[in-house]
């Protein structure tokens, strides 16, 4: 395991998680991810993405939602629990996210090569 795959699972653990409204995909937009976050992603096609992208969705966004949930990237785990990304719809966990965690996944989203999910 990677240096960062150790560093992806140990915010992933810190990021405070709240049940979203059932069928909302608000945030599930384009996003980023790096190398090792994509690599617990299943392979989409291109045609997918280009799909995905034309309607300003991520390729994951299934009809019942994310078809990735257990594994969605660090900057879709943000949405809902910092005030800079908040919830469209007003929901998120009893505690937000502790700023020092937030700016570790910030600095290490800034610190790897990030790709189009």
């Amino acid at each position: 395991m990677s240096c960062n795959s150790r560093k992806i699972d140990h915010l992933r653990r810190q990021i405070p998680s709240f049940d979203c409204v059932p069928g909302c995909h608000d945030c599930c937009g384009p996003v980023t991810a790096s190398s090792e976050e994509m690599a617990r992603l299943p392979v989409k096609s291109d045609a997918a993405h280009e799909a995905a992208l034309a309607e300003f969705n991520c390729v994951h966004l299934g009809p019942q939602g994310c078809e990735v949930y257990d594994q969605r990237p660090l900057i879709c785990r943000l949405f809902g629990t910092t005030p800079r990304l908040p919830c469209p719809r007003g929901r998120g966990p009893e505690q937000m996210i502790e700023e020092r965690v937030e700016r570790q996944v910030h600095q290490l989203i800034a610190s790897t090569r990030q790709r189009l999910v």
